[in-house]
């Protein structure tokens, strides 16, 4: 067991850099997108450019909404106030560079730039400036996760079936693939940082071998279910749709048991419950942060399960599939994916997660006394939202 002392509430270079690394991940994603969307539509293949274009136009959608939700909550600003400029930059789909403009704005004065009195012209304090540096970056991350399984997951399950399914690719494709698989891969991690770090009460989840351990954790069994999708569809198209939406409903049914609390309206408290939905067809979130260990076991257990109906179904059923020159290759990834997520999983869950891994210095009153601050203040966010 490691004991490790860190500031809960400080915003780093480090921290800086990863929100620009984030920006660029966001923006190669979006540009990847569009590039193999143009090859599709210049080979005129229109059904492929409206199923490309369809995911992210729909996910923006509803991340603009949420961020929306979001600024009227944390501003107290009703609907009768004019807030036309926050609305059209929403509705152009700018609501969350917008965000992450501020949030590198708030971080770089936090990281670079604050000192031990604060900002005098505006009566900031030093914890003030970190803690707003926080909240923002926050946000974007949960903003993030919400893009990842609406547009990129299912956008990276489209292309990796259309490069199965025919002979001629192109380049974009591989280039909207490999940036797909950077974009979850580091919405996946970020959250769980950010998570960590903007409640005061939970431990922090810090150092290179949990981050690791969890990075890998999720990109082995994603990659494994992405690819056990992608061959699904293969199999059947139908089948494939058939399996979404029972995983969805599954999922759906499950959020509505937990009576999750994370929006104030019903309605986009429902839109949440649904887009959780969507999560936890492709990985495992814990909306309440309870009983994990029974929930988690009984979600993997499904998806190995299913795994192997798939491979079982290649074999016996469609065996045109078997003699495709990918499913070798396909085939055996899966099978190694999965084993070494779930030995990630068992690892992480047994040496890594922060509630082993790292303990809150119990003498530290200036957390604690933040943690009460931050009550009084009103509960985080992120607090309601899913948890792991």
């Amino acid at each position: 067991m490691t004991i490790m002392k860190i500031n809960p509430r400080k915003f780093t270079k480090w921290n800086f850099t990863m929100s620009v690394l984030g920006i660029v991940i966001y923006i190669a994603d979006i540009a990847a997108d569009l590039w193999v969307a143009s090859n599709y539509f210049c080979e005129r293949q229109y059904y492929l450019v409206i199923l490309t274009l369809a995911f992210r136009l729909l996910a923006s959608v509803i991340v603009q909404t949420f961020s929306y939700a979001w600024l009227k909550e944390d501003c107290n600003i009703p609907d009768s106030e004019n807030f036309n400029w926050i609305f059209l930059l929403h509705f152009l789909h700018g609501g969350i560079f917008t965000r992450y403009w501020f949030a590198l704005k708030d971080g770089y004065q936090a990281a670079f730039k604050h000192n031990s009195s604060g900002n005098k012209l505006t009566e900031s304090t030093p914890d003030d400036i970190h803690k707003c540096a926080i909240d923002a970056v926050t946000d974007i991350s949960m903003l993030r996760v919400f893009k990842t399984f609406l547009e990129t997951t299912p956008q990276l399950i489209l292309q990796i079936y259309i490069l199965m399914e025919h002979d001629k690719v192109a380049f974009s494709q591989y280039a909207s693939i490999i940036t797909s698989f950077c974009s979850i891969s580091w919405s996946t991690l970020d959250y769980q940082i950010s998570l960590r770090k903007s409640l005061l009460d939970k431990n922090q989840f810090a150092g290179v071998r949990p981050r690791l351990m969890y990075l890998l954790y999720k990109l082995f069994t994603l990659t494994s279910w992405i690819l056990s999708i992608a061959l699904t569809t293969i199999l059947s198209i139908v089948s494939s749709l058939i399996l979404l939406i029972s995983l969805w409903t599954l999922g759906f049914s499950w959020t509505l048991k937990q009576h999750t609390t994370f929006c104030k309206s019903k309605r986009m408290e429902f839109l949440y419950r649904t887009v959780v939905g969507v999560i936890l067809i492709f990985t495992f979130f814990n909306v309440k942060g309870e009983k994990t260990k029974m929930y988690i076991v009984s979600y993997y257990t499904t998806h190995v399960l299913v795994t192997l109906a798939v491979m079982c179904g290649c074999l016996f059923w469609k065996t045109s599939v078997t003699e495709q020159f990918y499913f070798p290759f396909v085939s055996i990834t899966i099978v190694l994916t999965l084993g070494a997520g779930i030995i990630c999983l068992i690892i992480y869950y047994s040496f890594f997660h922060p509630t082993i891994y790292f303990k809150q210095d119990s003498a530290s009153d200036t957390v604690d006394g933040l943690a009460r601050e931050r009550e009084k203040e009103g509960i985080s966010r992120i607090r309601n939202f899913i948890m792991q």
